[in-house]
């Protein structure tokens, strides 16, 4: 319950959902993967980085739980960094994955005092090669466990977190950002795995926030009743909007969208997400070396590089609703 206070803080989730989301870590082991998730991540990174001769130290850090990145930024300080890169495990643009980020890491920066090290932020790879590969490896391995006469005619549909349609209509330069690198991404993977023009569903999942804020929509579980209506003969979901298999995808896909889809009798399978998949990992070291080396950033998109130097009006946060 501390963590899921830390992540909801200020956003005025009720109590009760709370409650409900803290039994779903009981029901699944009593805690969240992510940290689990995060160390495989850094000593898989370790090892590409060493391969190809980056020679930089690995710190890892988190928002709302131990090892927090404030005290991250301290050890830092305290060994003598005085540059950093930052990588963060979200892909895209928006308030809660960019700019939270960047005042997490003022925050930081400010608690370690005058010898905290420079944090440099580096863009979003929603549009990278490397992670639309690892996604779209995600997906031909979802499409192949389904029996082979339902894999052609099968859904190609993508989930992401929701966010308030606010918080969306004002991310990036002039709004809608969120949405349009999260469709990208959507595209890019169908269009590799099933070629150009390839259909897609971009969907939502894992809200949170009070029901009176209207979120982005349709639900994933709104959209599976859509699709079993409609004759689909089975579906493929792939949660593009994550980076780890952490507790909303295996919660939210995993057990609440399958179990919709078993009594819909809609055949599922859902895609597995970029994790130490060698092309994400492939991803980071490039984005490390844009910045590192000066090398030519690497994008398959057509909305351009985001995530560079962002202005301090880009991405606000969102109205906090007052207190009591």
């Amino acid at each position: 319950m501390p963590f899921l206070h830390h992540v909801t803080e200020g956003r005025g989730v009720p109590a009760k959902r709370l409650e409900e989301v803290a039994e779903h870590y009981e029901l699944l082991g009593g805690k969240s993967p992510i940290n689990d998730q995060a160390r495989a991540l850094t000593l898989a990174l370790r090892t590409e980085l060493d391969r190809e001769g980056v020679p930089l130290a690995i710190y890892w850090g988190n928002r709302n739980w131990h090892p927090f990145v404030t005290d991250i930024v301290r050890a830092m300080a305290q060994d003598g960094i005085t540059r950093a890169l930052v990588i963060t495990t979200s892909a895209t643009g928006g308030y809660s994955s960019c700019r939270q980020y960047r005042e997490d890491m003022a925050r930081a920066q400010k608690a370690a005092g005058r010898n905290a090290p420079d944090l440099i932020k580096l863009r979003h790879y929603f549009d990278h090669p490397g992670f639309i590969e690892a996604n779209a490896d995600g997906v031909r391995a979802a499409l192949t466990s389904l029996p082979p006469e339902l894999r052609d005619g099968a859904r190609l549909v993508f989930t992401a977190h929701s966010i308030p349609v606010p918080m969306n209509e004002t991310s990036g330069p002039t709004g809608g950002l969120y949405l349009a690198q999260q469709r990208e991404t959507a595209r890019l993977v169908a269009e590799t795995v099933r070629g150009a023009g390839a259909e897609f569903d971009l969907v939502w999942q894992s809200r949170s926030g009070p029901p009176q804020v209207p979120w982005l929509e349709p639900d994933i579980g709104d959209h599976l009743h859509a699709l079993a209506a409609a004759g689909a003969p089975a579906v493929v979901v792939s949660p593009i909007g994550f980076t780890s298999d952490h507790m909303e995808v295996v919660w939210d896909l995993d057990h609440e969208a399958a179990a919709t889809a078993a009594m819909l009798g809609l055949p599922f399978a859902r895609a597995a997400t970029a994790g130490t998949h060698p092309a994400f990992l492939r991803t980071l070291r490039e984005l490390i070396q844009e910045e590192f080396w000066d090398e030519e950033p690497q994008q398959l998109g057509d909305l351009g590089i985001c995530g560079r130097d962002c202005p301090a009006t880009c991405c606000p946060p969102p109205a906090r609703r007052p207190a009591g």
